[in-house]
């Protein structure tokens, strides 16, 4: 190993901490394994400070060739994505112990959960497209378990339909590695992307259509049309802690991947003006609005929500695809602000079954009463999701709709913002009447006749945390705004 040691903690510590829960017989105990693994998660956070306060730091592991290094990297990409994905994984973690105590094998649970934990940090601090796609590939299938928990038909049904589509989309960004090891100046993500233009002269075409399929294959993981049926299918049946993770989090891969071949690899230079911007951000624009309008047609809440995260993580993918700073920035922001949302959505719905047996939107009249704080909770965040301000959903839909404009003529400089716009509209279509219900119910229900049914502090705290933060990054979102500008300045 060559550079700086502590790139590994992140990866190493829940690693090791999976394995235990895994193996050791000393954590049969709920109370020991949820302790054990909450130090876990809390010690994976802490790992992640040191990349967080120092420069551009790198770690390399070994070589699988002698041109080709596994290669651990703290960029600005990277310092976000560990961040972010290390305090949500945790405080879903936190959340997951009430849960999964009605729930059986809960080791299995744990182990695996702390398992994918590492792949994904192991995935944002790659320092290469084949680190990348190696712990691609380990995310994948260590949250494949996630998804079959409970192992009834439907579990097993959509953990295979999990599996299919994510091995066909690695197999499509597999295929442009090979590619692209011809036409770029090495693997290693370089700002502004690593391509040999003396060896690309005469082969842009096959260059483009590689990368699109690249953006196709991550972009399965990301929900993208026509490669977004897993999550509909794999989220209702998957434990809210999983269905949470899966929704927020595990979605964001497909973003990094995307984002790391366009503006680490190939560059933006090459695609701006080409086919392939055009078709991505077509393909992004359709996915939101198809997303929303089949969030908006679901009654049944998980899948609701999940037809939600099709449509709010390809806003991501319009802005990446604008190419632009501002629309970078609004992409940026918007992979935290819906990590925070959707996995408060999530647990607040996970909330809801777990304590009164509902699944279904339309059976939620009166929740509000029963559960004033997880619906409370639902409201702010379904407020920030829809991008009322002073929300973060707010800020970043701004950039988002002012970086499509700042595209200068085109049809997309005005069709994204009219498509988030409506977009908008049916993300309050399909969230607000489950808070207006929820506390108004009207005539329709005794509220007398309501039990209460608030979860204790582990679960409502941390919907407490995500949700003042999604508020708070609305209110003061300069630090943000700048971090992600830096990082703009250096790709674009």
């Amino acid at each position: 190993m060559q550079g700086d040691l502590t790139l590994l903690l992140p990866v190493a510590v829940p690693l090791a901490a999976g394995l235990i829960v895994c193996f050791f017989k000393a954590l049969d105990t709920r109370r020991a394994r949820n302790l054990f693994t909450g130090a876990a998660l809390a010690a994976t956070m802490l790992c992640t400070l040191p990349a967080l306060f120092r420069g551009e730091t790198q770690l390399t592991l070994f070589y699988l060739t002698d041109t080709i290094p596994v290669l651990l990297k703290a960029d600005g990409i990277a310092k976000l994505f560990t961040a972010l994905i290390a305090f949500v994984w945790a405080m879903v973690g936190f959340y997951s112990f009430e849960y999964m105590a009605h729930e059986q094998n809960e080791r299995r649970f744990y182990a695996f959960y702390l398992l994918t934990l590492a792949a994904l940090m192991g995935l944002s601090l790659s320092g290469t497209i084949v680190t990348l796609y190696m712990f691609y590939e380990a995310m994948t299938l260590l949250s494949l378990p996630l998804v079959l928990h409970t192992q009834t038909k439907e579990a097993i049904a959509a953990g295979i339909k999990y599996l299919i589509y994510s091995v066909f989309g690695a197999s499509l960004a597999l295929l442009g590695i090979f590619f692209l090891q011809f036409y770029c100046t090495g693997l290693t993500f370089t700002p502004g992307g690593a391509l040999d233009m003396a060896r690309v002269a005469g082969h842009e075409p096959l260059l483009l259509l590689v990368v699109m399929l690249m953006i196709l294959g991550f972009g399965v993981k990301a929900g993208m049309f026509p490669m977004h049926a897993w999550l509909p299918t794999a989220h209702p049946v998957a434990p809210s802690p999983a269905s949470a993770v899966l929704s927020g989090v595990i979605t964001k891969a497909g973003v990094l991947g995307i984002l790391r071949v366009v503006f680490f690899l190939v560059g933006p230079d090459f695609l701006r003006g080409t086919w392939v911007q055009g078709l991505s951000m077509g393909l992004a624009l359709v996915t939101v609005f198809l997303g929303s309008m089949l969030a908006f047609k679901e009654s049944l809440l998980k899948k609701r929500l999940a037809y939600s995260t099709v449509s709010q993580v390809s806003y991501v993918l319009f802005g990446l695809f604008t190419l632009t700073p501002l629309g970078f920035v609004g992409a940026l922001l918007h992979v935290v602000c819906h990590s925070l949302i959707k996995n408060t959505l999530f647990m607040g719905a996970g909330a809801i079954i777990e304590k009164t047996g509902k699944t279904s939107a339309d059976e939620l009249t009166g929740i509000g009463k029963q559960m004033p704080i997880v619906i409370w909770c639902f409201t702010l965040v379904s407020v920030a999701l829809i991008g009322i301000p002073p929300t973060g959903g707010f800020v970043s839909k701004w950039y988002l709709a002012n970086g499509s404009l700042s595209m200068g003529a085109g049809v997309y400089a005005w069709l994204g913002p009219v498509v988030l716009l409506v977009s908008a509209l049916l993300t309050a279509g399909y969230l607000l009447p489950i808070s207006t219900r929820g506390f108004f119910p009207g005539d329709k229900a005794d509220l007398a006749a309501l039990p209460k049914a608030e979860p204790t502090a582990l679960m409502t705290v941390p919907m407490i945390a995500l949700t003042a933060l999604a508020v708070l990054i609305g209110m003061f979102p300069g630090t943000f705004i700048s971090f992600f500008l830096s990082i703009a300045g250096s790709v674009l």
